[in-house]
C-alpha cells in the first residue's frame, strides 16, 4: 500500500497520539481531571493516531482523495 501521510503530518500525528494516550492514562489513574469515560476515547484516537503516523497511511485521506506526501 502508497503511502499517504507526510513526514510533517507524521510528526504531528505522533505527537497528538502521545498527548492523547497521556491524557487518557491520566485521566484512568485519576492525576488528570475529566470524566472517566473520556479515557477511553482518547486511548482509542491515541491510537489511531499513532498507528497512522508511524504506518504512514490513512484511511480517510484515501477515501477523500488527499496525499500530503511530498513529491516523490
Amino acid at each position: 500500500m502508497e503511502q499517504n501521510v507526510g513526514r510533517s503530518d507524521s510528526i504531528v500525528r505522533i505527537a497528538l497520539g502521545a498527548v492523547a494516550g497521556l491524557l487518557s492514562l491520566g485521566i484512568l489513574g485519576g492525576m488528570a481531571p475529566g470524566p472517566m469515560v473520556l479515557s477511553p476515547i482518547l486511548g482509542v484516537v491515541a491510537i489511531v493516531l499513532l498507528a497512522t503516523g508511524v504506518t504512514g497511511r490513512c484511511g480517510v485521506y484515501s477515501l477523500i482523495g488527499v496525499d500530503t506526501c511530498e513529491a516523490r
